[in-house]
């Protein structure tokens, strides 16, 4: 890892240095350029107290250093104290003082990205001192500007003179020729791993099949929606470890692995023997990182292991650890920057890489005691910050679709799955006796919880997403067939997966002209459902936390549910008005038409 001071004053560098000595990363070596200067114009220890020894060594890495940052032997004795008495558990920091801008002609932050000009005298002052030391003649030193065409002839001319000092240094020549050789024998023609990478459990057909999963909860049980996640997280990797050798998952979370459940990936299914966390020292087969609040650590740490391809044929095909990292949906932020640069890497890599599971976990107002510092209404909007079709997000609202919609996004080519999740238990509901379509409905992305009454005029369809608005909804499913309006309810999971699904079934759960006689009912912010919505109109109608465009305050669940506007009470009224002013809505839609 290569690094100036300037680069070292981010919070996530504090986060890597407490994980790299967490995890024991001994064959992690940080190379610290330490000149005192960055862009602006001021001196770093003009606000930033201490020495990159005093950084690193108070983090429990072992760090030394030259004064002499360019001389190469100086440099070579600080290296070889890093491996004196070597802990194989301990990271390692060597930082050398420079100066900025050494033979560029201009020093510290004058020199950062100020390039000198083509062909300019600045730029071939650089070049002489290295032309005097091997005796050689830059025919365009002296030159003048020249246009680009003659400048790319005297560019050639000047590489030709550079790869000269190997016909007058036969034996320089020599020894980097065997240097390169020595150094690339040292690298095997086959790699030491486990044998355990023979086989391939991402090819297992049952790893998708979730239909046939161990994990499923009888209805009337009550829980939490996290369960489900951590039970499958729990089954899919002993399923892996019996038949394959090894897990499949490693997981971390911000000191949150019980509280948001990723703990179940280290837990064994069905009494197998667990995982556990993983220790440096007592436990190294743990698949749960023991973490501390590193959200952008933990992101980074994940992704890098889904980046790890250990296959033979690492171009055509992906085989090595998935991830899944968490924390509170209202700081999903922080785990945004990495997963945009995972996604630009696989766009444009040649090697194959893995997938990550991004936990949005404790989201939305449901999260209720915790106070609005931790409601993730608006923050989770983040993870739709992506070009189309890179990111999976998936909203289960109840604990047996969280298996199902897992398992069918990890069937996609798709390598982010965002998982919203949520914290009250409830129940889970019977849905063969409320006429309500089995649970394995969600992997299709949207499903009908209640279809219209053929025989009564059709006023408008309801979609309904997150966990609380969802159980509402199926509380008042006996009330709203006896006495209230013909709407037909949507049940919205995963956007991205309902476009998967054919054009037909799309059709017939939203047809193109009901998404304009449509409200919506949500926890997150209203225009976190812009997928779901297709004309303005539907929003005037909408149930969400920001109605009143205020942040909601706190309390006990049902009482933050009334403040949003979300209890069974609120949800009523709103179905209610919305099939009343049909003939309202449709008319201000016509007439938007034409205007």
């Amino acid at each position: 890892m290569l690094e100036g001071e300037g680069g070292l004053t981010p919070g996530v560098v504090h986060e890597t240095k407490n994980s790299a000595y967490g995890l024991g990363l001994g064959n992690l070596i940080a190379l610290i350029d330490w000149n005192d200067y960055g862009i602006d114009d001021r001196k770093f220890s003009d606000v930033v107290y201490g020495t990159p020894q005093e950084w690193f060594s108070h983090h429990g890495w072992k760090a030394y250093g030259t004064e002499n940052g360019s001389d190469f032997e100086s440099i070579m004795k600080a290296y070889e104290k890093l491996f004196e008495n070597d802990d194989k558990l301990t990271p390692k920091a060597l930082w050398v003082k420079t100066r900025k801008g050494r033979g560029y002609g201009k020093f510290d932050n004058a020199s950062h990205g100020s390039a000198h000009a083509r062909n300019s005298k600045e730029f071939w002052i650089t070049k002489r001192e290295f032309a005097e030391k091997y005796d050689l003649k830059f025919e365009c030193m002296d030159a003048c500007e020249c246009c680009y065409v003659d400048n790319k002839d005297e560019m050639k001319s000047a590489l030709e003179t550079v790869m000269s000092v190997f016909d007058k240094n036969p034996d320089f020549l020599d020894y980097l020729a065997d240097r390169l050789i020595e150094m690339a024998e040292m690298v095997p023609e086959d790699l030491d791993k486990n044998k355990i990478f023979d086989k391939n459990p991402l090819k297992d057909k049952a790893l998708y099949d979730y239909k046939n999963y161990p994990v499923y909860l009888k209805p009337g049980t009550k829980v939490t929606n996290s369960k489900g996640m951590g039970a499958f997280g729990s089954w899919i990797n002993t399923y892996c470890q019996q038949k394959y050798g090894r897990p499949l998952f490693f997981a971390a979370s911000a000191d949150l692995a019980g509280s948001t459940n990723v703990i179940g990936f280290s837990h064994g299914h069905n009494g197998a023997e667990n995982f556990g966390m993983y220790n440096r020292v007592t436990n190294k087969k743990g698949t749960l990182l023991p973490q501390a609040i590193t959200e952008f650590a933990n992101a980074g740490i994940m992704v890098g292991i889904s980046s790890v391809n250990l296959d033979k044929k690492p171009f055509e095909q992906f085989n090595g650890f998935y991830s899944i990292s968490s924390t509170y949906g209202a700081f999903s932020y922080l785990k945004y920057g990495i997963m945009r640069i995972f996604s630009q890497t696989v766009q444009d890599s040649n090697i194959k890489l893995g997938k990550t599971i991004w936990v949005s976990g404790h989201s939305g107002p449901e999260t209720a005691e915790d106070s609005r510092t931790h409601f993730g209404i608006f923050s989770p909007g983040v993870t739709q910050l992506f070009p189309k079709g890179h990111v999976i997000n998936l909203h289960p609202w109840e604990y047996n679709e969280v298996p199902v919609v897992l398992g069918a996004a990890l069937a996609t080519e798709k390598h982010i799955i965002v998982l919203h999740l949520t914290r009250p238990a409830i129940e889970i509901p019977d849905r063969e006796s409320l006429g309500v379509v089995s649970h394995f409905e969600s992997a299709k992305g949207a499903y009908i919880i209640k279809d219209y009454d053929k025989n009564r005029e059709k006023e408008g369809i309801v979609i309904v997403r997150g966990t609380k608005p969802t159980a509402n909804i199926i509380e008042l499913l006996p009330k709203i067939r006896k006495e209230g309006p013909n709407v037909k309810i949507i049940a919205a999971i995963s956007s991205e997966l309902f476009e998967m699904q054919t054009k037909e079934y799309q059709d017939s759960v939203i047809s193109k002209n009901e998404w304009l006689n449509a409200m919506i009912i949500t926890n997150t912010g209203i225009d976190l459902m812009n997928h779901w919505m297709k004309h303005s109109i539907v929003k005037e109608y909408s149930l969400s936390p920001d109605w009143d465009d205020r942040w909601r305050t706190g309390g006990t669940l049902d009482q933050v549910m009334e403040e949003s506007h979300l209890s069974k009470d609120w949800i009523w009224k709103a179905i209610t008005k919305f099939a009343e002013d049909k003939a309202l809505r449709i008319k201000k839609i016509k007439e938007g038409m034409f205007e």
